[in-house]
């Protein structure tokens, strides 16, 4: 929920330098843009304006890879039940959503304003998009999004939860969602779910290149398997003239296959600016960040799901999920925690609709404000975020 109408500015607020250090300046502010970045001074306060009294600045996060659409968040507390795996997660899920009355738009709305209390001013998530629900996880997460105004941006990942090819009908969910106006379409592991790679990637691309979407696809398939269907994307990306347009999920087989394998799938992936995005799990090997940034291949950070039927653990807190990757990284250095940062927020705005954000005169005013030396330190240490402003307007205020 907005708490304030448009800010005039934000001022005393320290900014990052490229060495780490910081220095203090107000921000001017208008139409949701950055108009003057000004050495910190003395200024009456308005209402229209803010005092950071002196704390940390930085762009708003960018959640590249949430399910705000399936969490139980809010409800009494859901036990963990079913199988293990991702078939026997989707029959649990399938079987206990309706009596948890799942999706709707109250629930979404609490997640949502769980991102948006940990600093998250932009998401692309997937909304489930299958027989039993048809279109209706996307409407109500349309509608729980609208009470932010442009503030907050959300984009959707139409998402076949439950398979596409061997679901007969669900291809037509994804034709019928790319034409209702979903900026992308989603596939799952196209060889061990569907046990069709060719057939579910072909129909994606077909859909995706008619409608104009995006894909994003989430492959959980490991080492060769995953680099099989990984190589597969590659080639229809390039053949469909899709540059640009298709993101992959998770991707672990990237971190599997070997030193040279990985080098040659980077190098063509970057051709094709084909991103990746990632929410670090646990006991599996992370995207190596440094190959990647040499390579080229642009990739961001999410929270995936959020106390859902898959998991109850989640909190929303995007900026835990860049620490996490770190730590499981060993990232130690002050260059490569100031990377990490600038993945999870202005550097991957692209993946939920937004430019580049630097805070820079020009950017658009989604700003965090936390209690933190330098981005170093709010990396390692996560502090709760006092401020935050999207499209200049306060989103939270702690």
């Amino acid at each position: 929920m907005l708490l304030s109408g448009p800010l005039s500015s934000l001022r005393n607020v320290r900014l990052a330098t490229s060495d780490g250090t910081t220095t203090a300046v107000d921000l001017q502010l208008s139409d949701g843009v950055i108009t003057a970045v000004t050495p910190a001074a003395e200024a009456t306060p308005d209402g229209a304006s803010r005092d950071g009294r002196g704390l940390l600045a930085l762009p708003g996060l960018v959640n590249a890879h949430a399910h705000v659409d399936k969490s139980w968040w809010g409800l009494p507390w859901e036990s963990y039940g079913g199988e293990g795996g991702t078939d026997g997660r989707i029959r649990h899920e399938r079987a206990r959503r309706d009596a948890l009355g799942i999706p709707s738009v109250e629930i979404t709305s609490r997640v949502l304003a769980e991102l948006v209390r940990h600093g998250t001013t932009a998401i692309r998530t997937h909304v489930d998009v299958d027989l039993g629900l048809g279109l209706r996880g996307i409407d109500a997460v349309r509608e729980a999004a609208a009470a932010y105004g442009d503030a907050l941006g959300v984009e959707i990942v139409a998402f076949p939860q439950d398979g596409v090819l061997r679901r007969p009908g669900v291809m037509d969910l994804l034709a019928a969602a790319a034409r209702a106006g979903a900026e992308h379409i989603g596939g799952l592991d196209p060889a061990s779910i569907d046990r069709d790679p060719v057939g579910q990637v072909d129909g994606l691309f077909a859909i995706a290149a008619e409608h104009g979407t995006g894909i994003d696809i989430h492959l959980h398939d490991p080492a060769e398997l995953g680099a099989f269907q990984i190589e597969l994307i590659i080639d229809r990306t390039d053949r469909l003239g899709l540059r640009g347009r298709v993101n992959i999920a998770h991707g672990f087989a990237l971190a599997q296959v070997g030193p040279a394998q990985r080098r040659d799938l980077l190098q063509a992936m970057a051709a094709l600016d084909i991103t990746m995005t990632t929410v670090a799990p646990l006991r599996l090997p992370q995207l190596p960040l440094a190959e990647l940034d040499a390579a080229g291949v642009r990739f961001a950070f999410g929270t995936d799901g959020i106390r859902d039927l898959w998991s109850p653990y989640g909190t929303g807190d995007l900026l835990g999920i860049a620490w996490q990757y770190a730590r499981s990284s060993s990232v130690v250095r002050d260059e490569d925690l100031r990377r990490v940062v600038e993945i999870a927020g202005g550097g991957s705005g692209r993946f939920a609709g937004r430019s580049e954000n630097r805070l820079r005169v020009g950017d658009r005013a989604d700003i965090v404000l936390v209690d933190a030396e330098n981005p170093m330190d709010a990396l390692v240490r996560t502090p709760p975020r006092a401020l935050v402003v999207g499209g200049g307007r306060v989103l939270f205020e702690a």
